[in-house]
């Protein structure tokens, strides 16, 4: 059955995900979820008036401050990504993913010497229609890795925003505008959840094969 379309408008969130042709591996080591990061990070804003090479991202200079979109979370697996996203401007989070979906796909490409498309398909969107809704998600988000089993403790995967949350790190995430919790109500929250997300991803391997 092919994914239903959602209107996307300003003022709401998303879940926007989306995954590699073919189930291909298209995250190897820092370098690459590096280069995704920063893409991330630079192609969020509008009015952009300058190129910027993505070989350091900490050397970010942004002259516009005007965002398509705001990045509640995300989490960047070997195959697939998700990202919580609010609409800032008239057809923002179609802009902005295409920009990062091509961006990557040069970048991916040109290193591994390969041609061809590298997304399953355009991206996907999910309507946020609750605070409660939306505070679930971001917890689904930081416990793919977990539920995974690429890390025993979310905040073991480099790779999500989860260090943010719980203010391991500095990051890019505008979740303070949002989630009304504090770092370490939130970490109980997520990762008192863990065994029951686990178990929910065994489940559904079974009804899937």
């Amino acid at each position: 059955m092919p994914f239903r379309r959602v209107q996307i408008v300003n003022g709401c969130f998303y879940h926007i995900f989306n995954r590699s042709i073919s189930g291909y591996q298209i995250f190897n080591d820092y370098s690459e979820y590096n280069r995704f990061l920063s893409i991330m990070k630079y192609y969020r804003f509008s009015g952009l008036k300058k190129r910027y090479s993505f070989c350091n991202s900490d050397e970010l200079d942004i002259s516009a401050g005007k965002t398509k979109v705001d990045i509640l979370s995300y989490c960047i697996m070997p195959t697939h990504y998700h990202m919580t996203l609010f609409q800032n401007e008239d057809n923002g989070i179609e802009k902005y993913i295409c920009s990062v979906q091509k961006s990557y796909s040069l970048y991916f490409n040109q290193r591994h010497k390969r041609k061809g498309p590298l997304w399953e398909s355009r991206f996907k969107a999910v309507a946020v229609k609750s605070n409660e809704q939306l505070v679930h998600l971001t917890r689904y988000q930081h416990l793919n890795p977990v539920t995974a089993f690429l890390v025993s403790k979310p905040e073991d995967w480099k790779y999500s925003s989860y260090k943010e949350y719980i203010e391991l790190e500095h990051g890019f995430c505008d979740f303070v505008k949002y989630i009304n919790m504090t770092p370490d109500v939130y970490k109980v929250f997520v990762e008192d959840q863990i065994d029951y997300q686990r178990d929910l991803n065994k489940i559904k391997n079974l009804v899937l094969d």
